[in-house]
């Protein structure tokens, strides 16, 4: 993750061995759902007008900044296009994906392209929702179009300018890779163009390509930023380097929002390298101690010096055994409905089934830790900072620093993963950054800071997964119909006080919270939901409620199969009926490609299916698992994805695969945040898991084919794989997964 480490950034004594050993040139060292927004309106950028500074390329008229190329296309006199992005990159493949999708219509050469990150231009907001955003795989469902007709309009626009160059009509040209072809076999390349081209007005129709004409949509494509990543030459937000940089690290409250109540750091000051040591507010209403230094290493060995104790008496100290307990019992009360189908069937069913599920706090946990580089000037700051939300976040910079918005400029950096924690509507981390850089200037630091969290404060910190606990009574008859499903959902809502509230919070429902519920199957349910106030910072993470609605839903499904002894594949394929066909689709091809039903597995191994639908996309699993030693192994996953037009089938792949990994992180034991008296008990990966690969099954994917508009992908790969990997389980051990991460005994 680090390109180039400053020596200054390792411990002292790894400062004198490469001091030693490389005396002659410098030190240098080699180096990974959110939000489903709905009601999008209530985010028009002219709701928040400070979202974005003003449009710097010339404007069509006729045409919002998001439609024009000038911003989003720069063709070099060698003929080398560069893209920009209106997303953060941060492992998903948007920074090839995108560029695809524009170098398509442009016809562009695409060995001569690369791109670049955006910032918070008006530009670059979100083309549905009006906000900066990257989340709720959105980047190539929501961008689609307009990359086509971005790329459309810079092509005809060298169109004409080769028209007018060689005094023809536009209408005898043709392009082709980076190159104007005319009558009598004339060309032009782009970068001969491009300067007379983007002087032109911009055409505010254009037509775009029949799919059937596609030479990049479509194929498979090696990633922009593949080479720079697998060879540690990719720079990110934490490597960041500005001309006299200082390196800040909090110590922040064990306790989510207490205040500091001594502090001694006489100790801390006199560490080597030890520029301030300073009182800060930080989110929440908490406080904390920052210490500022010439490096990381000297600021971690001035904050583990720090003499402090914490004034907790105002905050809730929260237990997770005593929070289970909790929930529990607020489960039993009534609340508001979700869903409220006539529950009078229950009493007479032939069958049923009672269940209790619980999930744990997660936390995102990427290999980036949080970190926000800022540098403050008369009347300006520069900030550098992978973030989902520049916009947002350069609003909070302002805000916090008394600036006005256009006196803040966001440089959005390439990130090491996030999976929704770059990504919030308080803009926590930033706020802190900003926070450190005002109070060091006002003790008289004038240069930049970056703010850095350990591993440690990365998982400690928050914000997390929230706790959910469900539980569910179901009748049903002799042929696994469902006569009634009562059901019961308790959990934090991660909206609730953001200003996404108004539009996804509907009579004191959270919507993330119960998307995944139901549908497909359209079961007569009545679902209560309650969201308690709990003293544990709570944020969407990767496909956010359906991490658990999927594996209530799933599990319970197949529970009804076996207790009616029908096959699961054959049971989901009922309830579908004709009305869902992208579902039966994948589930099908997930099926004949894993030859579930056709061949015989091994002795001690099971099949697991399960399938669901996120952010518009449909994925199925069908899995191989055994038992071992009396704990769950995955041995095989199969994926069947429906995710209309895959643009780069090889991200597709990878992204199913990334999130597959995230779905078997969850059944692994220790993969848990659990508290005791307020603290967070885990640190690190040592005590919070994460798969390894000792625990990676192989995978494969498969994608229907399909020619309509692309959907979600980011996420989609994530919600099954649990479900089917416990319903493998449950068939060798005849005792249904009710937990996770799972527990056997």
């Amino acid at each position: 993750m680090l390109n180039h480490i400053d020596p200054a950034e390792l411990p002292r004594a790894l400062q004198h061995m490469l001091d030693r050993e490389q005396a002659r040139e410098p030190a240098t060292l080699p180096r990974r759902s959110f939000l489903k927004v709905v009601g999008a309106g209530g985010f028009a950028l002219g709701t928040f007008p400070h979202l974005a500074s003003a449009q710097t390329a010339p404007a069509a008229a006729g045409l919002k900044p998001t439609e024009q190329p000038l911003a989003f296309v720069q063709i070099a006199p060698d003929g080398w296009v560069t893209v920009t992005i209106n997303r953060l990159e941060f492992g998903q493949g948007v920074q090839t994906g995108l560029p695809m999708i524009l170098a398509e219509e442009l016809d562009a050469d695409w060995s001569k392209v690369r791109s670049q990150h955006g910032n918070a231009d008006a530009a670059y907001l979100d083309p549905l929702y009006g906000i900066h955003l990257t989340g709720g795989s959105t980047a190539i469902k929501h961008s689609y179009t307009q990359y086509r007709e971005l790329g459309a309009r810079a092509r005809a626009m060298l169109l004409s300018a080769a028209a007018a160059r060689w005094n023809v009509d536009v209408s005898t040209l043709r392009t082709q890779a980076g190159t104007v072809i005319g009558p009598g076999g004339r060309k032009a390349g782009y970068g001969e163009l491009a300067q007379a081209a983007m002087a032109l007005p911009v055409p505010e129709k254009v037509v775009l390509k029949d799919p059937k004409d596609f030479r990049i949509i479509g194929k498979p494509t090696s990633r922009l930023d593949a080479r720079a990543k697998s060879s540690g030459q990719q720079d990110f937000g934490i490597d960041v380097r500005r001309p006299g940089q200082l390196t800040a690290l909090v110590a922040h409250p064990p306790v989510f929002g207490s205040k500091v109540k001594t502090l001694d750091d006489s100790a801390a000051r006199a560490v080597k390298g030890v520029k301030a040591v300073l009182r800060v507010p930080l989110d929440r209403g908490a406080e904390g101690v920052v210490v500022i230094a010439d490096g990381y290493w000297p600021a971690k060995q001035g904050r583990d010096a720090l003499q402090l104790t914490w004034d907790d008496s105002a905050v809730e100290k929260v237990d997770s055994a005593r929070q289970r307990v909790q929930y529990r019992e607020l489960a039993k009360q009534s609340g508001p409905r979700a869903f409220d189908a006539d529950m009078a069937p229950l009493a007479n069913a032939p069958r049923t089934i009672e269940a209790e599920f619980v999930f744990p706090y997660l936390a995102h946990a990427p290999m980036e830790p949080l970190n926000c580089t800022v540098q403050l000037s008369e009347g300006r700051a520069e900030l550098w900072v992978g973030t989902q939300f520049p916009g947002v976040d350069s609003a909070a910079a302002a805000r916090v620093l008394g600036l006005k918005p256009e006196q803040v400029k966001m440089n959005v950096q390439m990130a090491g993963g996030g999976f929704g924690r770059r990504g919030l509507p308080s803009s926590d981390y930033v706020v802190e950054a900003c926070e450190i850089a005002k109070a060091a200037r006002a003790a008289g630091i004038n240069a930049p800071v970056r703010m850095v969290w350990s591993r440690e404060d990365d998982i400690k910190g928050g914000y997390y997964r929230p706790m959910h606990l469900h539980t569910a009574r179901i009748g049903f008859d002799e042929r696994g119909n469902v006569l009634a499903w009562d059901h019961v959902l308790v959990g934090q809502s991660i909206v609730s006080g953001t200003f996404f509230e108004g539009g996804m919070v509907k009579n004191g429902i959270d919507a993330t919270a119960v998307e995944g519920m139901r549908e497909p199957y359209g079961l007569p349910m009545r679902l209560t939901v309650h969201h308690p106030k709990v003293n544990v910072p709570v944020l969407w993470w990767r496909s956010v409620g359906s991490t658990h609605t999927a594996f209530v839903m799933e599990t319970l499904l197949d529970d009804i199969a076996r207790a009616t002894k029908q096959d699961p594949v054959a049971y989901r394929m009922r309830l579908f009926g004709d009305k869902h066909p992208r579902h039966r689709a994948a589930l099908q091809l997930a099926v004949d490609q894993s030859g579930y039903g056709k061949k015989q597995l091994p002795a001690g191994r099971a099949w697991g299916v399960a399938v669901h639908e996120s952010f518009s996309s449909v994925v199925a699993y069908v899995v191989e698992a055994s038992v071992k030693d009396g704990s769950p192994v995955l041995h095989r996953a199969t994926a069947g994805v429906h995710c209309n037009l895959a643009v780069n089938p090889k991200s597709v792949e990878t992204q199913v695969q990334g999130a597959a990994v995230m779905g078997l992180s969850m059944c692994l034991p220790g993969s848990a945040i659990t508290l005791k008296d307020g603290v967070v008990e885990q640190s690190n990966f040592g005590d919070f898991t994460v798969a390894r690969i000792t625990d990676m099954p192989e995978i494969n994917v498969h994608v229907v084919p399909s020619a309509d508009p692309p959907t979600g992908i980011g996420e989609p790969g994530l919600p099954p794989l649990a479900p089917a990997f416990a319903n493998a389980i449950a068939q060798l051990t005849g005792k249904p997964m009710r937990e996770l991460p799972f527990k056997l005994a």
